[in-house]
């Protein structure tokens, strides 16, 4: 007979939502907690910017969201679907390929809506603790805040799904940046390019979200200088489709004028730098004794990036996972801790969690892998082979075949050159 268990989800978001409609599937008794007065998570686009741009203020209002207004998927429908529940078969306003985050977040609304997930959720309500209860590990103290009004309760169990794009990571190592005498920001707070109007902007990063911001601000800026430390940026200085737009190696200093000097020897007088860094993973309310650590880019230790092994499996993690398939991901997560909690799938021993998480390290040193790429799940679809032979499922042939090209474009072209042969095969 399965378990049925109460259960407490951190965030409504897409990996919240996927969570609970799981959870609700295997019978548990499942709330929500969700600080904003929405679903959505980061896909629910707040126009709202933080006083401080950087993000490293710890009294500033925080905005949860990152998304720019012209956002859009970098993948396609099909992959941004659940096993179920099509996005693919959908359209609300924008029929494109690769629509707007205004699509995507019609499509969470809809989902919501057709698993009667919204009946779940609590809004606006910041969840400020989550603790274990007892020395077996079978509950856990969940303290929020609704207008002000302190509640406590207590659960069998507890998903995280509070997302990682909302914690700034900054660059920290370039000489001089700190007595940078002109504006700085993060890319948290970039919303629309018309405040770089005429300017000369540096951006520091090269992932999809320097790729984007700065091909939009050279529309209106000046010029645009991309500082990478990504080998590739020898072979390709001057970047397409803009003619005030360069690529450069990294930043070797600042000089005390506020001169920004790149590695390769150029050197410009900026007016802004914007941080295209990525995030850190926040969990602020977990508090464990130390059984999970939170290090800026990694969460550990984490069995298959979901399951802490000396909280397992009372206490998971959904969508902790970057640079991946992420609805797919989400869905098998949140399957898998939902057929472990009612007892239908069973868990390694707490060793043999712990041991394979420390291969997974070692193997990570042995490749050369930094700690920052813990979670990334870039060139490595065999995640989720292992996810689908945990629920004995079979992933559907066209879905196999796109992300099969998928990731043979990311593997032989990276991220900029990934888009243009996928956009040639599948359009827009």
């Amino acid at each position: 007979m399965a378990t049925s268990l109460t259960v407490a989800v951190i965030g409504a978001g897409l990996a919240g939502l996927t969570a609970a409609r799981e959870l609700q599937r295997e019978s548990h008794q499942v709330v929500v907690f969700e600080k904003s007065h929405r679903l959505g998570g980061t896909w629910a686009y707040d126009p709202r910017v933080e006083s401080d741009l950087l993000g490293v203020d710890p009294t500033r209002d925080i905005v949860h969201g990152s998304l720019y207004h012209s956002m859009r998927t970098n993948l396609p429908r099909e992959l941004m679907s659940f096993t179920d529940f099509k996005f693919s078969e959908k359209v609300y306003q924008d029929p494109r390929k690769f629509p707007s985050h205004d699509e995507v977040l019609k499509f969470l609304e809809d989902f919501a809506c057709s698993f009667e997930l919204n009946k779940l959720i609590r809004f606006n309500t910041m969840v400020t603790k989550v603790e274990v209860l007892d020395s077996g590990i079978t509950q856990f103290v969940v303290e929020s805040n609704i207008y002000g009004v302190h509640s406590v309760e207590v659960f069998d169990a507890v998903v995280v799904c509070n997302g990682h794009n909302s914690e700034p990571q900054l660059a920290t190592d370039i000489p001089g940046l700190e007595t940078w005498p002109k504006k700085q920001m993060h890319s948290h707070n970039y919303r629309v390019p018309e405040p770089f109007l005429d300017q000369i902007v540096v951006i520091i990063g090269s992932g999809p979200s320097a790729t984007d911001l700065s091909r939009e601000i050279a529309t209106v800026a000046k010029e645009v200088h991309m500082s990478s430390r990504s080998p590739l940026v020898n072979n390709r200085p001057k970047l397409v489709k803009a003619d005030n737009l360069w690529q450069h190696s990294t930043i070797n200093y600042i000089s005390t004028d506020g001169t920004i000097i790149f590695q390769d020897g150029v050197y410009v007088e900026a007016d802004v730098i914007l941080h295209c860094t990525g995030y850190k993973y926040h969990v602020p309310f977990l508090k464990t004794n130390g059984m999970v650590n939170v290090q800026d880019k990694r969460i550990g230790p984490l069995y298959q990036h979901v399951f802490p092994p000396r909280l397992a499996p009372r206490l998971s993690f959904v969508g902790i996972p970057e640079k991946g398939f992420t609805f797919l991901t989400m869905e098998l997560q949140s399957r898998w801790i939902a057929h472990v909690l009612s007892g239908k799938i069973l868990l390694p021993s707490e060793d043999e969690m712990s041991s394979d998480v420390k291969h997974y390290y070692q193997e990570m040193k042995e490749n050369g892998l930094l700690e920052y790429q813990t979670h990334s799940l870039a060139k490595k679809p065999q995640y989720l082979d292992w996810m689908y032979a945990q629920l004995g499922m079979v992933i559907e042939k066209q879905i196999k075949d796109i992300i099969e090209y998928f990731t043979h474009c990311y593997i032989m072209a990276g991220f900029d050159g990934y888009m243009d042969a996928f956009l040639q095969k599948y359009g827009i």
